[in-house]
């Protein structure tokens, strides 16, 4: 993207941008001249870091505490949002969560809980959104490359979570179309968070580039797909994985 500007008068919503590659998202649509609300769970002084790192680019930012399973706490982090920015342009729906186990033996409440996380709180959020985006707005939301290739035993929830989210976001892009507002889903490989700590060294051995990515390259993937560049693509699942699943 050649305007380092190119957000300037923009806003963004960030459900789950209190850390990892939300916080990269954040960070990068702040830089870049938007206007930042990102939601947390359970990380405060995370939010509290990445708002401040947004507003340090020269604009404001704002941290709110929602829970991804709560359809209310969505709902009002969607009108607080509103209500101190007037206007909205760009979701990004990053929250998430991996709980693994082989189908034998996965709980069913965890099933439950990463369905409620993964899935239904994908939903609830856009359409949350929909009401208040501008038309030409942009949606984009952070599945996962598992969608594509599970690899390992224990990921089989998960993996299907995230089928779930290419899915949808399929309809929700042809829903949408006749406003103009584009919906995509970023599938990022390994990448540096918390979620992949305990297993870098087994991870970085299946990339063909020979390491795990970072977040701030799955930022900048998100910030093309809400650009005016990418006005043209719609309902796709990029993968951004080093290779993983090529």
């Amino acid at each position: 993207m050649s305007n380092q500007r190119a957000f300037e008068g923009k806003v963004a919503l960030v459900i789950g941008g209190s850390r990892g590659i939300g916080a990269a998202i954040a960070k990068r649509f702040a830089t870049a001249g938007a206007s930042v609300a990102l939601t947390y769970a359970r990380s405060p002084e995370r939010a509290a870091e990445t708002a401040r790192a947004a507003q340090a680019q020269g604009v404001p930012a704002i941290s709110i505490r929602a829970d991804s399973t709560d359809a209310r706490d969505l709902q009002e982090a969607v009108a607080s949002t509103m209500a101190r920015f007037g206007r909205l342009d760009i979701l990004v729906v990053n929250a998430g969560i991996l709980m693994r186990g082989t189908v034998d033996s996965f709980p069913l409440e965890d099933f439950d809980r990463m369905f409620a996380t993964n899935v239904r709180g994908v939903f609830v959020a856009i359409q949350a959104c929909v009401p208040h985006l501008a038309d030409g707005g942009r949606i984009i939301t952070i599945g996962s490359n598992t969608a594509v290739r599970t690899a390992f035993a224990g990921a089989s929830v998960y993996s299907m979570t995230k089928g779930a989210v290419a899915a949808l976001i399929r309809g929700v892009a042809i829903d949408l179309a006749p406003r103009g507002i584009t919906a995509n889903n970023v599938q990022p490989g390994p990448t540096a968070t918390d979620m992949t700590a305990g297993y870098v060294e087994l991870i970085t051995a299946l990339v063909p580039l020979g390491r795990i990515g970072k977040p701030e390259e799955i930022a900048g993937l998100v910030a093309y797909l809400a650009s005016a560049e990418a006005g043209y693509i719609t309902g796709a699942s990029l993968t951004i994985d080093g290779g993983y699943v090529a």
